[in-house]
């Protein structure tokens, strides 16, 4: 198995977002104190922290990281730290969480908060306080309980920073900012956003945190006002216990409903993951043997460590799972009914868990060449007249998605003419309708050129067309093979860019295919397009449609193939681009799941005069991509009952 090094981030060369900067507002009196207490019961469990001060002490406490604007006056402060986070944050993170060092906030329901949030939306969200003697509706987020701001927002709020403190007057740096944002966003700050809400506790004086058993407390993301050092530590203390309660319960209630369901289980041994996706099978052949050896190792292990006291024998396989990890090998927890043996001869049977590796063997690094997100992408788009319903869904998104945003990508599209069709495209072009969009497009757009290519075939063999577009482009191309529902947006070319990779890597998608809105929905509101996208559908496995390489690579494949058939053509239509890299290329293939590429339901049409094997996986595709099982069964099921009534 083989690593692939590269020598620069992928993450970075596409411009991708950390997730999360934390932002503490201290003092010169209590960086020594408060805000140390915050370093070492939080601040490890955010990805970056930085501390933001007026004034500094003499000597920074170890381990943290401090920036001294020079200035104690609280909204100079703040002024001063959200210019900071702008400038050398802004294009890095997409949430700014904003806290005082008197305040305790829970870190990981801190991060698992912004997981649940839009980043396309203006966010501003904390415990929402009133201004004196202002506007009721209007709020601002109180400071002491913290509060989160997000990417867009501190994107449109820099430009206006000045001005806000030149004209807004506020004694409280909370409220300043508040009015910052109001007077010139028109966003107020808010509590509950997106079905997530912002909980907060105000703590009393003298209180004790180990006694506190309301619901509020125990549920609250922030706590504030927190007065000293060991008022930290002890509120620390007592959420740490209060999270691993939680975690012990739910163990506790997955045991249970594992205890519930052995009764239900089978009494032979099955696997509940198998290859042709039936949800359960005999365990048997090669996963039965990996199996067996695992509770050999295992039980050969036990009795190694137990020895002489005590030998072990395996009585029954109760229950298991295994699972692959790409770093480490084979993963596997099995629960093994055993017999242990004593020395004296008496034996007891007793229940064990084991977990073991099986490792990966001869990994190898290997170094990655450098590719760019600068180069350009040559769309390549066969259609045929039964896909003439669905290009303007595609025209309109590759304007959107590639024309408007100027990014380096080109489109030729394929007629593909049947015989009769074209004998009277004189008379009547069935893509004249399609030409016509072109010329709309190609106005619009002053700079931009769409070429088309006309071929007459019966039968459209995916290596022929290619033969044809391969010829017309220099050696570097790297195209992308697209097909008509293909939804063309950046996110997947600049996947498209960093796969790919001459004389080296191509790359051959799965799209994700969404199931048939009848079936699945039977008359109910769509789910929507921005949070369940990948939910009503499947990543079409039996699609080789779509697929990004480089032209050199490809021609270097076909002469190979060339020579291999010789004027035997009639082969080729027994074959797709990827059998051609598969076969005769000798370069790396990466197939992988891409969400970005999301395709609406429609039922293909599959050319009956294409090979058996291309003609069976269009057929195929089309039927896994009616529904899933679950749908199917519930659409069966009122069919059933309508009948009956």
């Amino acid at each position: 198995m083989y690593f692939l090094y590269r020598t620069r981030y992928i993450q970075t060369e596409l411009g991708f977002h950390e997730r999360l900067f934390v932002a503490v507002l201290t003092s010169k009196a209590t960086l020594n104190t408060l805000a140390v207490a915050v370093n070492k019961t939080v601040a490890h469990h955010f990805p970056r922290l930085l501390y933001f001060t007026g004034l500094r002490s003499a000597k920074v406490p170890h381990g943290m990281v401090l920036v001294a604007h020079g200035d104690e006056r609280p909204i100079w402060l703040m002024y001063e730290t959200m210019n900071y986070i702008h400038q050398h944050f802004g294009s890095d993170y997409d949430w700014f969480y904003i806290m005082q060092d008197d305040t305790y906030a829970q870190a990981e329901q801190v991060k698992a908060l912004v997981t649940h949030l839009s980043i396309n939306q203006d966010v501003y969200l904390g415990r929402a306080e009133e201004f004196i003697g202002g506007d009721e509706q209007a709020r601002y987020c109180h400071g002491g309980f913290g509060y989160l701001l997000s990417r867009s927002l501190l994107l449109k709020l820099h430009p206006h920073l000045d001005s806000c403190r030149n004209e807004i007057l506020s004694v409280r740096p909370d409220e300043w900012l508040g009015r910052c944002i109001i007077d010139f966003l028109g966003i107020t700050c808010v509590s509950q956003l997106q079905g997530q809400h912002y909980r907060t506790y105000e703590l009393a004086k003298n209180t004790e945190p180990e006694k506190e058993e309301e619901e509020d407390f125990q549920a609250a993301l922030a706590v504030h006002p927190v007065s000293d050092m060991t008022l930290m530590y002890r509120l620390h203390k007592q959420f740490s216990r209060i999270q691993l309660d939680r975690v012990y319960q739910e163990i506790q209630d997955l045991q249970m409903q594992i205890r519930n369901l052995t009764a239900l289980t089978p009494a032979e041994q099955h696997l509940f993951s198998c290859p042709d996706g039936s949800p359960k099978c005999e365990l048997s052949g090669a996963s039965k043997a990996d199996v067996s050896e695992i509770i050999e190792s295992a039980v050969e292990q036990l009795n190694r460590l137990y020895q002489p006291l005590l030998r072990f024998s395996k009585r029954q396989l109760l229950n298991g799972y295994r699972r692959f990890d790409p770093t480490r090998g084979m993963e596997y927890t099995l629960d093994l009914l055993l017999e242990a043996a004593t020395q004296k001869g008496h034996s007891h049977v007793l229940a064990k868990r084991v977990s073991l590796v099986r490792p990966l063997s001869k990994v190898e690094i290997i170094p990655m060449p450098y590719v760019t997100e600068a180069t350009r992408v040559q769309l390549v788009l066969p259609l045929t007249v039964q896909d003439l319903d669905f290009v303007a869904n595609f025209l309109d998104m590759f304007a959107m998605n590639t024309l408007d945003t100027h990014d380096n990508a080109l489109l030729t599209l394929l007629f593909i003419y049947h015989p009769y069709d074209a004998q009277r495209v004189g008379q009547m072009d069935v893509f004249a309708g399609v030409k016509a969009m072109v010329g709309e497009l190609e106005k619009r757009y002053a700079d931009v050129k769409i070429p088309w290519i006309s071929v007459k075939t019966e039968v459209p063999s995916q290596v022929k067309l290619m033969d044809i577009v391969s010829k017309k482009h220099p050696v570097d191309t790297l195209f992308f093979l697209a097909s008509v529902w293909t939804e063309i947006n950046m996110e997947f070319l600049n996947r498209c860019r960093m796969n790919t990779i001459s004389n080296w890597q191509v790359f051959f998608p799965v799209h994700f295919q969404e199931f048939n809105p009848a079936l699945v929905y039977r008359g109910e509101q769509t789910a929507s397009s921005n949070t369940d996208f990948l939910r009503d559908g499947h990543f079409d496995r039996h699609s080789f449609a779509e697929a990004c390489f480089y032209n050199s690579d490809y021609m270097t494949a076909r002469t190979k193939l060339a020579a291999d058939i010789l004027d035997r053509d009639e082969v080729l239509e027994s074959m797709e681009v990827f059998d051609v890299f598969l076969h005769y290329s000798g370069l790396h293939l990466f197939r992988a799941v891409e969400p970005g590429l999301v395709q609406k339901y429609t039922l293909r049409s599959c050319n009956p005069r294409l090979s058996e094997e291309l003609y069976h996986r269009c057929v195929l595709s089309n039927l896994e991509g009616l529904a899933s099982r679950s749908h199917l069964a519930m659409a069966l099921f009122e069919q059933e009952q309508a009948n009956s009534t």
